[in-house]
């Protein structure tokens, strides 16, 4: 049985985005959500950012999907290391976390929110 072109690429792109997603909740997202679960004034910062990432993507009329939140979260990061962001190598101080890590975190929030449902 063949099975056709467009549902294998559906698969492999639906599993790159979750796979992209996974990498970032490793590198960022768990740290940032617990450290954001400990202070409210960084949970408010992320529920701000994961708003606007919600409002970019259109999603209050279309459902959010990993292969969008995959593809904003790379956009995130090309225009910081654009502008010479350099991602954290060490312990992040949650206290005042950069734009770019902090939308990177956003991101993740969302995602989560994606497994949920």
């Amino acid at each position: 049985m063949r099975v056709p072109f467009s549902r294998v690429a559906s698969r492999t792109a639906v599993d790159s985005a979750q796979s992209s997603l996974a990498a970032l909740t490793v590198s960022v997202g768990t740290a940032g959500l617990a450290a954001a679960a400990a202070r409210p004034g960084l949970l408010a910062l992320v529920d701000q950012h994961a708003a606007a990432v919600r409002d970019s993507l259109d999603g209050d009329r279309r459902p959010l999907t990993a292969a969008a939140l995959a593809g904003y979260a790379e956009g995130v990061r090309t225009v910081a290391y654009e502008h010479g962001w350099v991602p954290p190598t060490g312990p992040v101080d949650w206290s005042e976390p950069e734009w770019p890590l902090t939308r990177l975190v956003a991101v993740c929030a969302l995602a989560r929110s994606l497994q949920g449902a």
